[in-house]
């Protein structure tokens, strides 16, 4: 695994996507050896003012102690501890997480001994030299380490409460597929589909896939905003809520952390869903799945 970086700035920074390339060598890749912390720090753009927010060392603590805590199970799990945390740490809008940027640093300048110690593929798979995934550093929001991370924290959170992204971040196919889909956008959606995992409707990787498949089909004839409508969101929870970063303190290990004050996603808009994604649900292909009618014979 990639050693802690020696050099860590104060802040954190934005990396251009030009940039972060340069750094990724194959011996980044295969946790051989660090990226030039210092070189880096060099080709950062600071970010606009000193808000506490920006500072590096709570981020960077949350990655070591993720690491810690996880450091004898798979490190698969420490997603559904971090993403939670990730997010009321850096306390971003949508427009400041849109920007790559920001999760590039993150990924090179301040925990890429992290993402080779979560991202590292089994050698035993293949039989080849494992090597840790470029959009792991640099990529798209589902792809890259630390934004999937955040925008699973954002879409998946009830308002203030995180548990729902916890729900979600223990299955990995809720990362991997569901995070790609447009729909989860809508707030409704998005607990109705964690709200059938906690009821043990949906089990495992690939029951998640099949119901993610045929919620994105339903979704391009039938629009879940008109029949399971969200409140209008109101931006000044958010802004308070970044504002208050200021006296906040770094967030809890051991206890969920609190999100910005919004209200929930409207109960009876996602109970709809949640038995309207069942039906669809049952009626889905699922790989390893005996097949009703046959089933029935």
């Amino acid at each position: 695994m990639t050693d802690k970086p020696v050099y860590l700035p104060e802040r954190l920074a934005l990396l251009s996507d030009l940039n972060a390339a340069s750094y990724l060598s194959e011996a980044v890749l295969a946790g051989k050896e660090s990226a030039p912390a210092i070189s880096i720090g060099k080709a950062t753009e600071p970010l606009p003012g000193d808000e506490a927010r920006s500072m590096l060392a709570p981020v960077r603590d949350l990655f070591d102690e993720a690491m810690y805590r996880y450091r004898d199970d798979k490190p698969t799990r420490a997603d559904a501890w971090l993403a939670p945390r990730l997010h009321a740490t850096l306390r971003l809008d949508r427009r400041e997480a849109a920007d790559r940027r920001r999760w590039n640093h993150l990924a090179l300048g301040v925990g890429p001994d992290y993402i080779t110690w979560r991202h590292m593929p089994d050698p035993k798979q293949d039989g080849k030299a494992p090597i840790v995934s470029a959009n792991r550093f640099r990529g798209a929001h589902h792809t890259q380490a630390f934004a999937r991370l955040w925008w699973a924290a954002e879409l998946f959170r009830n308002g203030p409460d995180y548990g729902p992204v916890v729900t979600a971040c223990t299955q990995q196919d809720m990362l991997n597929t569901v995070l790609r889909l447009d729909a989860i956008d809508h707030r409704p959606t998005a607990q109705a589909m964690v709200r059938l995992i906690e009821r043990g409707t949906v089990r495992t990787g690939r029951e998640i896939n099949a119901l993610a498949g045929v919620v994105n089909t339903s979704a391009a004839t039938l629009m879940y905003e008109v029949i399971a409508p969200d409140v209008e969101r109101d931006g000044e929870p958010l802004r308070g809520w970044i504002e208050a970063s200021e006296s906040a303190g770094p967030v809890t290990h051991d206890m969920l952390p609190e999100g910005p004050e919004e209200g929930p996603a409207p109960e009876a808009s996602v109970e709809l869903l949640v038995d309207y994604f069942a039906e669809l649900f049952d009626d889905a292909r699922v790989r390893g799945r005996v097949d009703k009618a046959f089933d029935a014979d």
